[in-house]
């Protein structure tokens, strides 16, 4: 244990001293913060500007009610839109003269956008809105709902009734998502999917980043010949342990320091929203101790799965070249987790969600996933869990082997039967 401790100790302090590591683990997270910061103050202190906007009605009976159907959208207490400019055309050719005119007006800032209503609106002939920021999503949806409106009051009009008095039977009935767990009732705000997505990232991403890490920490100490002093000193088995030790360490603290100045972010946001915005409170995120707890070991577990498979392709090969190409398959075995992410949404609980989650290769991803969007019965994680563990002792046990004797040997690729005879050799 003292020698795996020095190759553990070696390895850790070796990477977490680095420039990268301190950059990507303090730096990042902080500039992640700035920029929220920074977003969220421009968002709540930008100058307020109302657009101008103009009408070109081929039908020559709408215009007015979409001018209307803008007046009750205030923004800083001033209309976020007014209709500048109204103009009815009364033939095709007039329309084009029109449109050249109001054309020639946003060009010179003097109308935000315009539309035009063609004389066969009625008839299924297309509006078309014309705009200098097409990426304006909140101006293209409130000239859409006013051109709707406005469509929908002619129509009823022609008919004999008045969508005023329709309106109100119409408006959407609001409601609130409540989620229900064995603690309580939650409301939700989106804080559930969020969170999930957000672990299951972090999660892929770092056993994904720290297993590429412990092969390329592999095959730089084979090609540098260090690893002909190492096992000098003590055995494969125990250099193996160290370096997967050691390394996932590194993964852990970085982990640990993301996740603790989200934690931060999180709580000092909330208080901060409800100081600035009475009442608008932010939605609470709540773990259970028991969830975090096997969340981190399920992390573990998959770090060491996947990491074993990495450090025994990294010493079966001479070159990077080599490793990479072999490295693909585990690769797509780990990439598969995320693409399957869509089903577990959908459903945490359907026999799909629930395979997959117990499948070792998928379950650090999956069975995270299921606790973070609904906690699945205690029988099915811990089965989940004893399965990933035994399948992890299994392939540490055949890496360690196949490790042994790769990290001594150089030149060509070997073939599936050499990594059998290096298995059975002893």
């Amino acid at each position: 244990m003292r020698k795996i401790g020095l190759v553990f100790k070696r390895e850790y302090l070796a990477r977490v001293r680095t420039k990268g590591f301190i950059f990507s683990t303090f730096v990042v997270p902080l500039m992640l913060v700035a920029v929220i910061g920074v977003t969220a103050f421009v968002a709540t202190h930008q100058s307020v500007r109302t657009q101008q906007l103009g009408i070109i009605d081929g039908t020559a009976s709408l215009s007015a009610a979409i001018a209307r159907g803008f007046e009750p959208r205030l923004r800083g207490g001033q209309p976020a839109y007014r209709v500048a400019r109204q103009a009815n055309a009364a033939s095709s050719g007039e329309e084009n003269r029109l449109r050249e005119e109001f054309r020639a007006q946003v060009i010179r800032g003097e109308l935000d956008g315009f539309l035009l209503i063609p004389s066969g609106y009625f008839s299924g002939e297309n509006s078309v809105f014309y705009a200098r920021n097409t990426g304006d999503v909140a101006l293209s949806t409130t000239v859409r709902q006013a051109l709707n409106d406005a469509g929908a009051a002619y129509r009823l009009k022609a008919i004999g009734l008045d969508y005023e008095n329709i309106r109100p039977l119409l408006k959407g009935v609001p409601m609130t998502l409540i989620k229900v767990k064995a603690e309580g009732e939650e409301e939700e705000r989106g804080q559930t999917l969020g969170l999930a997505i957000v672990l299951m990232t972090v999660l892929y991403m770092t056993i994904f980043v720290y297993g590429i890490a412990t092969m390329q920490s592999v095959q730089e100490e084979k090609n540098s010949r260090v690893v002909e002093l190492l096992v000098s000193s003590l055995r494969p088995s125990h250099l193996l342990w160290g370096k997967l030790m050691g390394v996932g360490a590194v993964g852990f603290t970085q982990l640990s320091v993301w996740l603790a100045t989200a934690a931060a972010v999180g709580i000092y946001g909330r208080a901060a929203a409800e100081l600035f915005w009475p009442g608008n409170r932010l939605p609470r995120i709540e773990l259970p101790f028991l969830v975090i707890f096997f969340i981190v070991t399920f992390f573990i577990a998959g770090y060491f799965l996947y990491a074993s498979l990495y450090a025994a392709i990294g010493a079966m090969v001479s070159s990077t070249e080599e490793s990479q190409q072999i490295a693909t398959p585990v690769n797509l075995l780990l990439g598969f987790s995320p693409v399957m992410m869509g089903f577990i949404l959908r459903s945490p609980n359907s026999p799909t969600a629930v395979t997959l989650s117990m499948i070792p290769f998928f379950s650090p991803v999956h069975m995270v996933l299921r606790m973070a969007l609904q906690t699945p019965p205690l029988w099915q994680i811990l089965l989940s869990l004893a399965i990933i563990l035994l399948t992890t002792s299994g392939i540490i046990w055949l890496s360690a082997r196949i490790y042994r004797v790769g990290i001594l040997m150089y030149g060509k690729r070997p073939s599936l039967r050499e990594l059998a005879r290096w298995v059975r050799y002893s």
